[in-house]
């Protein structure tokens, strides 16, 4: 009886999904059994948000358009982040619009910041509520008098870590474009047989990489290594900071791959960026912004 029982079930199921078939008949989960197939998931809405709306930027003299307008002053109008001026179309102007970077952007960098300083700037971009934090940070850690003075990695670390939850804890949907610190070493290859280069390095620019740009004795080489060693490390510790927070995007290498070449580097210090130096820093980030 059992047996039987079973048969004609399965049959009675059988028939009802032949029936669904050949009619092309709506037929529900109660009328074919097993045979039904769940409703697809709805596909979930992506954490990135490639056409923010506002912008804060956070970091040092490279932001503020240090040196890159007149000599020994911050132009932030060209700023690669949130500058206004149509020469440079910063991420700003290519995100929001003129008006929307003049309106809904705020530059929070300061000339001379290493990354200790960049919680309180993540904590005064918090209080902005932007929907994309910029962070430039770490040249000024390794550009020391000398080596020795470099911020340990560790410690650098720390604070980018401490900058992110300060940045959580007011504006914890916020998103945020770290890029990576640039290759100091390229730039001294760039223009050490630059006589004019070499004149304004002695005032002491970047010590630490810059110092007796023509000397290529071993003491000289080695110290140029352990700061070019000590930038990718600082490369490692923004991304692996980055990569624990899903609203965190890092640039890959992108800055710290790009040679600047001489019509790029501001011609009053031959190391901040020049207007077209922070015009192809607005191109990367836009790049690295609205990638899929």
């Amino acid at each position: 009886m059992r047996a039987g029982r079973r048969f004609r079930t399965a049959v009675a199921g059988g028939l009802a999904a032949l029936l669904c078939a050949a009619t092309l008949s709506g037929c529900g989960p109660e009328t074919v059994g097993a045979a039904a197939r769940p409703s697809p998931k709805p596909s979930p809405t992506p954490v990135w948000d490639r056409s923010p709306a506002s912008i804060a930027a956070v970091g040092d003299s490279i932001t503020r358009g240090f040196d890159a307008c007149s000599v020994l002053a911050d132009c932030p109008e060209v700023s690669w982040s949130t500058g206004t001026g149509t020469a440079v179309n910063s991420l700003a102007l290519r995100l929001l619009g003129p008006a929307g970077a003049a309106a809904r952007s705020w530059n929070l960098a300061r000339t001379g910041a290493r990354m200790a300083e960049l919680p309180e700037q993540m904590a005064r971009a918090a209080a902005e509520k932007p929907e994309l934090v910029t962070v430039m940070a770490g040249a000024n850690d390794a550009c020391r008098d000398t080596p020795e003075l470099m911020t340990p990695v560790a410690d650098f670390k720390a604070s980018f870590a401490a900058s992110m939850a300060r940045l959580r804890a007011g504006a914890p949907k916020a998103q945020v474009y770290v890029t990576s610190v640039p290759d100091l070493k390229r730039l001294w290859s760039t223009g050490r047989d630059n006589p004019m280069s070499r004149q304004i390095w002695k005032l002491g620019i970047c010590g630490s990489m810059l110092a007796d740009p023509e000397d290529l004795g071993a003491d000289a080489e080695k110290r140029r290594a352990r700061v070019h060693e000590r930038v990718i490390a600082y490369n490692g510790a923004l991304r692996e900071v980055c990569a624990a927070d899903p609203r965190c995007r890092y640039d890959g290498g992108a800055v710290f791959g790009f040679a600047f070449d001489g019509e790029q580097l501001s011609p009053w210090d031959f190391f901040h960026p020049s207007k077209d130096g922070q015009a192809r820093l607005a191109e990367i980030a836009y790049r690295q912004v609205t990638r899929v």
